[in-house]
């Protein structure tokens, strides 16, 4: 059993989901592991991970849309605000979400389904460098 550690960073240009697939898959290719378990932990609170669907790109404008109505940004409605209107929303939409990601590697890759992708979740409106690690565990 061998394990590999590793970071990305992954800068964005503001709100919105950032392709991840390729990267990650590229990383455990190269690591020389066939079978195991792949960790992607993000270490921010105000961004998010998700495995979504990466054929149709309004399945991501409509998810965004969506969150974008249910946690308005709009300094009203919350107390942490001294980092601007977009801030608390941020944290709001990384908590209905999640920080890290359990994917199954099979045959040297991440064992993903025929339709999904990994993404990154920028829930803040200005651009950030954003750190997530990964952990491959397996044979």
């Amino acid at each position: 059993m061998r394990q590999v550690f590793d970071h990305l960073l992954v800068t964005t240009e503001g709100q919105g989901l950032y392709a991840l697939t390729d990267r990650v898959a590229s990383w455990v290719a190269a690591q020389g592991i066939a079978a195991g378990l792949l960790t992607v932990y993000l270490h921010h609170t105000s961004a998010s991970l998700l495995i979504q669907e990466n054929a149709d790109p309004d399945v991501l404008r409509d998810l965004d849309d969506f969150f974008r109505r249910i946690v308005p940004e709009d300094v009203r409605h919350y107390r942490h605000t001294q980092e601007g209107p977009d801030d608390m929303p941020a944290h709001i939409r990384a908590a209905l979400t999640t920080t890290h990601l359990s994917i199954p590697v099979a045959r040297g890759r991440p064992d993903l389904g025929r339709w999904q992708g990994i993404f990154l979740f920028e829930h803040r409106t200005r651009a950030h460098e954003r750190r997530i690690t990964l952990h491959l565990l397996g044979e």
